[in-house]
């Protein structure tokens, strides 16, 4: 059996999570000089045990994806069941790795992996961990992060904890920067960014989501060296990721895009492809991918 130490988790102590063992790849080959293509999906599952239910696992196995970063998975580790923790078949298997929120049913992410990572983490901070925000999984010199913004609620009603996050996922991403990591934010950012983002801009401003705040920040993070990558290949309308469940929205395409996947500037080179599957059923967001290569 194969382990992975988080320094911290969500109750302030070291921690093991224990998954089938995997070959790791040579990482300075595939992360430094990517000679290889590397898929890495994002995909708010809203609920992974509903989302077992409804197909998640064989949708992963036949995903051709090297990584996949979930949000919103509302469950721990030990309530889930073997496939979904271990998930094998057809000669493909992917490690996971779990940062639940302390509150039962919520929040919460989770990475799965084809590949052995060199480290995996939180935040390492308890306002944010604990309420399962964010997973990081390094290989070699490339950083996956994986990430559940907080929703401001209506109002903005739990406004200040977003930017306060916001402030401490760009603090992050600059220090892993200035290291000499190249990074990938995915996850839901609960925020749309321009007003090509969403359906309804006009109808939408002033709420949860599309708040100048949040906004804001994206232009902020955006003009710190880190780039929007689906934006950078498709500057086309009418993409989203994320569908309320009333009045026929998703069939009508009236959603929003708050799913993403951003690098930062000096790695925008190894990045061939940034895609949306609105074809993939099971939650009310999409999954979101990117496909990287020689850099």
């Amino acid at each position: 059996m194969g382990s992975v130490d988080l320094s911290e988790n969500l109750h302030g102590q070291a921690q093991r999570f224990h998954t089938t063992k995997l070959r790791p790849l040579s990482h300075p080959i595939i992360f430094s000089i990517l000679e290889i293509m590397l898929n890495v999906y994002s995909w708010n599952v809203n609920g992974i045990r509903a989302a077992e239910k409804k197909g998640f696992v064989p949708w992963l196995l036949g995903s051709g994806a090297d990584v996949v970063c979930v949000q919103e998975i509302k469950a721990r580790p030990e309530q889930l069941s073997a496939e979904l923790r271990n998930p094998a078949g057809g000669g493909v298997s992917y490690r996971s790795f779990w940062a639940p929120a302390k509150r039962p049913g919520y929040s919460g992410v989770a990475i799965y992996s084809k590949i052995d990572p060199d480290q995996v983490s939180v935040l390492g901070n308890a306002a944010f961990d604990d309420e399962g925000r964010v997973l990081a999984a390094r290989y070699g010199n490339l950083v996956v992060i994986g990430a559940y913004f907080p929703n401001s609620r209506d109002a903005g009603a739990r406004l200040p904890y977003k930017l306060d996050f916001c402030a401490a996922i760009l603090d992050y991403c600059r220090a892993l920067v200035a290291a000499g990591r190249n990074i990938v934010l995915c996850g839901d950012y609960n925020i749309a960014h321009r007003p090509i983002d969403l359906a309804r801009p006009r109808e939408n401003e002033g709420n949860a989501g599309y708040l100048p705040e949040e906004r804001a920040w994206m232009d902020t993070f955006t003009s710190s060296g880190f780039v929007d990558t689906f934006r950078h290949f498709h500057p086309e309308p009418q993409q989203y990721t994320w569908w309320s469940y009333r009045m026929n929205a998703r069939e009508n395409n009236v959603g929003w895009r708050i799913d993403y996947h951003c690098v930062n500037q000096g790695f925008l080179s190894a990045v061939r492809e940034s895609f949306i599957l609105p074809q993939v059923f099971g939650s009310d967001h999409c999954p979101v991918g990117i496909a990287l290569g020689e850099c």
